[in-house]
């Protein structure tokens, strides 16, 4: 048996959750939406529903907050790109990158299409979840040209809506098979200076990609089912030992700043400093941050052009949060690429190697910053930046990260509803959610993401 069929005989063999794995399911999908809310304001955002129609074609699937319905893979197309667009999807250290934009997006609009309860919704994304977060793990960190998640979670997205589809295991196995190779190979990620493009990760293409193998597998096209089984590329331990024992959706970070995650510990090592009153923002006159060595090939300009850029860029992003807070990251806004004061205040922030750090990566994504200011330095090191499993987000925190997210972005009628029916959803009811998702969204003022 292959290492395909053996995940896929894994997938096959869950019928339900336990109430641990179906709770972090659910605080999934609540996190999810919140930043697919953020996103469907973004130009990225905006293309990709404008596009969609020409591309993908009419069906049964709602692209959320608009008039649209489109196919299967359509729709979860669209749906990821809002999702993954502003950098505030969850992700997992397992994988170094994000199931759920890919996951949720493409079991939403398969359940939507072929019907389905919210029991399998949670089942289905939380195998998916699994068995890309394994796939994904499972790689040679040292023989990779980039860590972007269209590599993987096509798969984990297949996986997913093949089950819920009921697919059988060599079905499934096929399906996943199929992903994996033809999905999107980012090649230009390793050496492209222009980070601030709408491509990113690949994360929307993956996941209409993993949906497309679905429907080939049901009607009999065949992949190289023994694709995960060269050792060289991956370890077979980290992709089928203890299947069914533990969930990895358990172990999901959430994010509360709309940049990459490998600056989120400078970050939250600033604001401690900065709201503890050990330091002020006007007395700061340099910001050294020493971190792992793969967080200095973010592009880290100080002048980002776009919003994809500014999520890559540490200085970029402690300058936001320095000048106005962590709110300015949930999430960033267009209008802080012109901000004077940010634009001042980023040259004053450099990035080097902290060698402590470095061997910790991938595991964990951890920084020190050492603030000089007339009185002297301040440093601060964290390990763990919030949201981590080790320094959760709470369900109080993921709900103000939603509400400061739909606040100006979805009418206060709609946003109401769709928290009513996250709720319902909880306890069981899908209708209320995919009925919240369809509806078109009424902004509260202009789109300010563009």
């Amino acid at each position: 048996m292959t290492v395909a069929q053996r995940l896929a005989v894994f997938a096959c063999g869950t019928t339900s959750l336990a109430p641990a794995t179906r709770s972090a399911a659910v605080r999934a999908v609540f996190d999810l939406i919140a930043a697919a809310i953020a996103g469907r304001r973004t130009a990225g955002g905006i293309a990709a529903l404008k596009a969609a129609p020409a591309t993908w074609g009419p069906g049964s699937a709602a692209c959320w907050f608009s008039d649209q319905r489109l196919s299967i893979p359509g729709a979860a197309f669209v749906n990821a790109a809002f999702a993954s667009m502003l950098d505030l999807d969850d992700g997992h250290r397992g994988a170094s990158g994000h199931p759920g934009s890919a996951v949720i997006p493409a079991v939403i609009a398969t359940a939507e299409a072929h019907g389905a309860d919210a029991e399998r919704v949670l089942t289905a994304i939380a195998i998916g979840y699994e068995i890309g977060v394994r796939i994904a793990g499972a790689r040679d960190v040292d023989t990779l040209h980039t860590f972007d998640s269209g590599l993987w979670c096509g798969q984990a997205a297949a996986a997913a809506a093949g089950w819920i589809r009921g697919l059988d295991a060599e079905q499934l196995a096929n399906a996943i098979a199929i992903a994996g190779t033809t999905a999107p190979g980012q090649t230009a990620t390793a050496y492209t200076k222009l980070m601030g493009n709408n491509v990113k990760e690949g994360i929307p293409f993956a996941t209409a990609l993993g949906l497309v193998s679905v429907e080939l597998a049901a009607a009999g096209f065949t992949g190289p089912i023994d694709f995960l089984d060269e050792e060289r590329r991956y370890d077979r331990t980290v992709l089928s030992a203890d299947l069914g024992r533990s969930w990895l959706i358990e172990t999901t970070y959430f994010k509360p700043y709309g940049c990459c995650r490998w600056a989120h510990a400078a970050i939250d090592a600033l604001l401690d400093l900065l709201n503890e009153d050990l330091v002020a923002v006007d007395e700061i006159r340099g910001i050294r941050v020493e971190t792992f060595a793969q967080a200095l090939w973010l592009n880290n300009d100080l002048a980002p052009p776009t919003l994809e850029a500014a999520q890559y860029s540490i200085p970029f992003c402690l300058a936001a949060a320095a000048i106005h807070g962590a709110e300015a990251l949930l999430p960033l806004e267009v209008m802080l690429l012109a901000d004077p004061q940010v634009l001042a205040f980023a040259p004053r922030v450099t990035v080097a190697v902290g060698p402590d750090l470095d061997p910790m990566f991938p595991k964990s994504v951890p920084a020190r910053i050492a603030v000089t200011t007339r009185r002297g330095s301040f440093s601060r090191t964290v390990l763990a930046p919030r949201g981590e499993p080790a320094n959760p987000l709470s369900d109080d925190d993921l709900r103000v990260k939603f509400s400061t997210i739909a606040q100006g972005r979805l009418a206060p009628a709609i946003s109401t509803s769709l928290l009513e029916a996250l709720t319902k959803f909880d306890a069981g009811e899908l209708a209320p959610l995919l009925a919240s998702l369809g509806t078109v969204s009424a902004l509260a003022r202009t789109p300010l993401s563009v």
